[in-house]
């Protein structure tokens, strides 16, 4: 049943992000705690490239509202750790950030974590890149969170 911030408390079963989430699938996972689940996207923009889900559903970064800075706190968190779990060691060439309906694949918040930026490919800088009008950063997600009521 989703709520007014459009979380679902018990998540959808029809959502692939979900059944991984909840280990009803064979993906391997790297990094997991009570509220997060990490994994590698499965069509890679950089030589590491992971994703970064929560486990109760939410449907994409919109639907992210103020009470959510936690939450996207905690998953860029997760992001800085697994990259240093695989030795990444500038953490200043990177890119982390989220794709804006209705260029969502899944329709369940996952952050990108890419890294390194510098050596993306065209295909990548274009949908992950800094001039991408569909791909917005953490940082301005965090940004706009703290100054409006929502993404806009």
């Amino acid at each position: 049943m989703e709520t007014r911030d459009g979380s679902q408390s018990s998540g959808d079963e029809d959502c692939l992000f979900c059944k991984m989430a909840n280990n009803q699938t064979d993906a391997e996972i790297l990094l997991s705690d009570n509220e997060l689940v990490c994994f590698r996207d499965s069509k890679p923009g950089a030589r590491h490239h992971y994703l970064v889900i929560p486990r109760t559903h939410v449907g994409n970064c919109k639907t992210l509202q103020k009470d959510h800075i936690p939450l996207v706190e905690q998953m860029e968190e997760m992001g800085r750790r697994i990259l240093e779990k695989n030795k990444v060691s500038n953490l200043d060439d990177i890119r982390m950030g989220f794709h804006l309906p209705p260029f969502s694949s899944v329709p369940h918040l996952h952050l990108h974590v890419l890294a390194p930026a510098s050596q993306m490919n065209t295909r990548s800088l274009t949908r992950y890149g800094p001039q991408s009008y569909w791909f917005i950063t953490v940082d301005k997600v965090l940004q706009q969170l703290r100054t409006h009521s929502k993404v806009k």
